[in-house]
């Protein structure tokens, strides 16, 4: 580190943001430190981000530095960040695995001190790699200038190290990790290393060179209503994709990943219409979010992260630490739930909605049509903090016009009436479920309202209170997910100090089989049939 920020670094001291600075990623939160990962291996898929960012969209001359751990390095998404560096020939990055043998708390690592075991996996990837004595300064710099001098890939810095260094009784030994020294020790140890620190010059870092753009990531308004009309039908998984490409057209930072799945996410709608800002992460969902997570650090890109919603759940460690870190990045999960059908339960997330309402500050889109598929897409590129838009695989029915307007945060009343007897909120393929229910139930002369959620999270508390006031204090949510965690979950938290209120929910009791996507809302409880029932039935009690 030493090496790094007084020798090697180019960097503005008094302004850690500047645009122009070199990155370092370490697992520690500090002013300097965009991304910090701690010890989850994370780390150098953010830098991988970075260093994408900075030669490809910025196309500047900043510089990625990233330090890690031994023990860190077992972790899987480590060796998909090297994959993915190599691939994309991220010669700005310099990944250093300090090798000192020992773990946090299991004794000796598989690989122990074994350096050139870390050389050959690294080199195996396609990395430039050099093996260096951690604390030889002369030695760090030298490789650190020749990482300079190579093109065309990324450079690994192997170094060994030892815990303690210096220390007697501690250096190299085991179970001291995170413990303070003893008192009666301390004093002895603080004059020891006094004793070997040499009076230098002072010493300033390098100032950078100022040639990353200037930009502005905020700019982003929809330029054009959405083009659909009212009974028109397509699959909110294809709109979203079509909506991407419109926010590329309105700006130019808008950036989107994929996960090998751009065929089923229309995110290739992206890639053919702006193929310079699209990534292809491959099958590694942990790695493409910690490279949206580099992407966006800074304010440098809006970035969209695109795979299906069951994939994302890999990736919940990723997601966490992209919430704890205050991130702006969206991401976008399709095949959500048992309507996708004949791909089977694999394929289905039904857990997706409880996995993201439990990350802080996360804004949940559930669009059910087209048009307010766009309207989600346009407000997560400036909604602040991690965002997820929940789409579908089977086409519905456009229920809003072109000018219908959104808000985060609030729910739409698509069908009511001063006779309606009981409330019915669903959200995406369920909405058209409980409009089909209603439309039968008014044949039989009952009357109900159906609630559009749009956002499962922040919730629209107030709309759906006073909806239910309206309706007798009768709710039934229907949601294409587990019960655990989901709308029917989320609804009776928001009215359970409401005493006169009772919610009676509608979700996938089981783990779905194969099958088509009707027949499956059907087997599963969720389909209007189902909704009839369950109305007439909360009003026989």
């Amino acid at each position: 580190m030493s090496v790094l920020f007084f020798h090697i670094m180019k960097y503005k001291r008094g302004d850690p943001e500047n645009p122009n600075n070199d990155r370092f990623i370490l697992s520690k939160r500090l002013s300097f430190v965009d991304v910090a990962t701690g010890w989850f291996g994370q780390g150098l898929g953010a830098a991988c981000g970075m260093a994408y960012t900075g030669k490809y969209f910025d196309k500047a001359s900043y510089r990625v530095f990233c330090l890690m751990g031994d023990g860190e390095s077992n972790e899987g998404s480590v060796w998909e960040a090297l994959a993915f560096a190599s691939h994309y020939s991220l010669d700005n990055l310099v990944a250093i695995f300090d090798v000192n043998r020992l773990g946090h708390s299991s004794g000796a690592m598989p690989l122990e001190s074994c350096i050139e075991v870390y050389q050959k996996r690294c080199e195996a990837f396609g990395w430039n790699t050099y093996v260096v004595d951690g604390r030889d300064v002369e030695a760090l710099c030298q490789v650190f200038w020749q990482a300079t001098q190579v093109k065309n890939k990324p450079t690994a810095v192997v170094a060994k190290t030892f815990k303690g260094r210096g220390i007697p009784s501690v250096e190299d030994a085991e179970n001291w990790h995170g413990k303070p020294m003893p008192t009666e020790r301390a004093d002895a140890i603080i004059k020891l290393i006094e004793s070997q620190i040499q009076t230098s010059r002072s010493l300033e870092p390098k100032s950078p060179i100022e040639d990353s753009p200037q930009i502005s990531i905020m700019d982003i308004e929809m330029i054009s209503p959405p083009a659909y009309e009212i009974g028109g039908k397509m699959a909110t998984r294809k709109a979203c994709g079509l909506a991407l490409v419109k926010l590329g057209h309105a700006n130019d930072r808008v950036i989107v990943l994929d996960g090998d799945t751009k065929n089923s996410t229309f995110s290739e709608l992206f890639k053919k219409e702006h193929p310079e800002r699209f990534i292809e992460c491959f099958v590694a969902e942990q790695n493409m979010v910690n490279v949206a997570l580099g992407c966006a650090a800074r304010d440098r890109t809006v970035a969209f992260a695109c795979s299906f919603a069951a994939f994302l759940t890999r990736a919940f460690d990723q997601i966490r630490t992209g919430a704890i870190l205050g991130s702006n990045i969206n991401l976008i999960g399709s095949h959500c739930g048992a309507s996708v059908g004949e791909d089977g339960p694999s394929q289905m997330a039904l857990e997706d909605l409880a996995m993201f309402r439990t990350i802080p500050d996360c804004t949940i889109f559930y669009p059910s049509d087209a048009v307010s598929t766009e309207h989600a897409v346009f407000l997560a590129a400036k909604t602040k903090g991690v965002c997820f838009i929940r789409t579908s695989r089977p086409e519905t029915e456009v229920i809003y016009t072109p000018q219908e307007s959104f808000q985060v945060g609030k729910a739409k009343v698509v069908r009511h009436g001063v006779d309606d007897q009981v409330t019915v909120i669903g959200a995406g393929l369920t909405v058209h479920e409980a409009l089909a229910a209603a439309k039968e139930l008014f044949k039989q002369g009952i009357s109900i309202r159906v609630i559009d959620l749009f956002t499962v999270k922040p919730l629209d508390v107030a709309t759906i209170v006073s909806s239910a006031r309206a309706t007798g204090g009768r709710i039934i949510t229907v949601e294409d997910h587990y019960p655990e965690g989901g709308i029917g979950e989320a609804v009776s938290t928001a009215v359970s100090m409401e005493p006169d209120i009772l919610v009676h929910q509608l979700a996938v009791p089981g783990v779905p089989r194969s099958g088509k996507s009707s027949e499956l809302l059907d087997m599963y409880g969720i389909s209007a049939r189902h909704i009839i029932v369950a109305v007439r039935c909360i009003l026989m009690n």
